[in-house]
């Protein structure tokens, strides 16, 4: 892992940039705006994927594997991101070469370039909150330029260009980048410690917190019910504060929520109210909009018009999406990745599953998180998922911990009948489908990349079908 280094300077000028693992949701979003603004761009991934066919037909050069040799002559920058290592071969070459060599958030801070920026921050929520602003304010007949954390689903891209002066992005705390940009309006959706592997203590993920909002220009939009998010408002002084949530002292309030099936709900401010149904489920979701609301008020829109537009919000991909119907089972997947955001994506999943069950593909993701966090993960899985598969650890940019693996999980289960531990994805899938019945939901759990069993997840569904296994 490669922590950013955000001292070193940004070029002023760039023509050709190679993105070291441009195949992220993140990193694949930065390119496509880079090659909108007429820039040469390349760059490798460990593997194909989707991500790379289309900005190959976008016009990038991208190759599979890292290789020094993958950097042309003609390049100027190079981008990376933190998860990438100090003996990544491109990398080594970009330093011996002599050229720029930014983080992906000094790459972001160059496009952003002075313009009115709305920063998304949060440890759970940020990418929808993200994609609900964006898409709210297109529909507004604005023209804001976004990158967001994933793909927002009526866009089909998680980044754009924009002809409007404001630029709406999800700002990453987990390695502090979030302080790089110099942010007009701030929205925090809560503060969780996480990512304590970077800030070593829960006191500096909140103090980080408060220097990001109190460097907001214009106003700071941060959640009234969210513990952490309350505490980062009494440590600010700020001239322009607005609140949201379903606390009664919240100055954008949600309240009369139904949630079967699409959540809706009432949003309130300044004594005027409006109805507002989703198209997503879950309550988390009513609180995220309501964000979005404030943000969209500070931006000058009414409360009327804010409601009606975020209500078009059709999701992201992977957070909550339904990828297939096998047997009768539908198969989703979320992003969900931490205790808190695991019981939301559960919680949603209750409220439309009816009489079926949910059964939970948990895949851990970091060994210092499933070291710090499983007894968590565990009682979270146990209580709102009927039963429970998991996976072993997704390490990202972490080396493997002797000791620590998915086993940590589902050894902290009060009920052992309720789990079991598959580390081979394919029994995975083939005991998933064993135990899966009409009318239940199977949910991919995780930010890795858990996403691919689930065509071996529909293929067992299918099978157990025609042989009646």
């Amino acid at each position: 892992m490669i922590r950013p280094d955000l001292s070193l300077p940004i070029p002023d000028r760039i023509e050709a940039a190679h993105f070291i693992g441009i195949g992220g949701s993140g990193m694949s979003g930065l390119a496509r705006m880079f090659l909108e603004r007429g820039i040469r761009v390349s760059g490798s991934d460990r593997s194909d994927s989707a991500a790379l066919s289309a900005l190959r037909e976008a016009g990038a050069t991208v190759h599979v594997g890292h290789e020094a040799t993958n950097l042309a002559a003609d390049v100027d920058t190079v981008v990376h991101t933190g998860a990438i290592w100090p003996e990544n071969p491109e990398y080594l070459a970009a330093k011996e070469r002599g050229l720029h060599v930014i983080h992906r958030s000094q790459a972001l801070h160059w496009l952003i370039g002075g313009r009115r920026l709305v920063s998304v921050a949060g440890a759970h929520g940020k990418t929808t909150s993200t994609g609900m602003i964006v898409t709210a304010l297109r529909d507004l007949d604005a023209d804001p330029s976004f990158v967001s954390g994933g793909v927002i689903a009526d866009l089909g891209r998680s980044s754009g260009t924009g002809s409007d002066p404001l630029f709406v992005i999800e700002a990453d705390e987990s390695d502090g980048t979030f302080l790089l940009y110099d942010t007009a309006v701030a929205l925090i959706t809560n503060v969780d410690p996480d990512h304590l592997d970077h800030w070593g203590t829960r006191d500096a993920f909140f103090d980080a917190f408060v220097r990001f909002a109190a460097a907001a220009s214009e106003a700071v939009v941060i959640s009234a019910d969210d513990p952490g998010a309350r505490r980062v408002t009494d440590a600010l002084s700020h001239g322009r504060i607005v609140t949201f949530g379903t606390d009664t002292a919240a100055d954008v309030r949600v309240s009369e929520v139904t949630s079967a099936g699409p959540v809706a709900f009432t949003v309130s401010a300044d004594g005027e109210s409006a109805r507002v149904a989703l198209a997503v489920p879950g309550v988390h979701n009513a609180v995220n909009a309501a964000g979005a609301i404030a943000v969209l008020r500070v931006l000058g829109y009414s409360l009327a018009d804010a409601a009606r537009a975020v209500s078009g919000f059709a999701g992201t991909v992977r957070r909550f999406e339904l990828n297939g119907v096998a047997r009768g089972v539908s198969v989703y997947d979320d992003y969900a990745h931490h205790p808190t955001e695991v019981e939301a994506a559960l919680t949603a999943a209750r409220t439309v599953v009816g009489d079926g069950r949910i059964i939970a593909i948990h895949q851990p993701h970091t060994y210092s998180r499933t070291q710090l966090m499983s007894p968590q993960f565990a009682a979270v899985l146990e209580r709102l998922a009927d039963r429970t598969v998991v996976l072993d650890v997704y390490g990202a940019r972490e080396d493997p911990v002797p000791g620590v693996t998915g086993a940590l999980v589902s050894d902290a289960f009060t009920d052992a009948s309720l789990v079991r531990f598959v580390p081979d994805w394919q029994q995975a899938a083939d005991y998933t489908a064993a135990i899966a019945r009409d009318g239940d939901f199977v949910i991919t759990l995780g930010c890795g990349d858990v996403y691919r069993i689930i065509p071996a997840v529909l293929d067992s569904l299918a099978h157990a079908a025609e042989t009646g296994d």
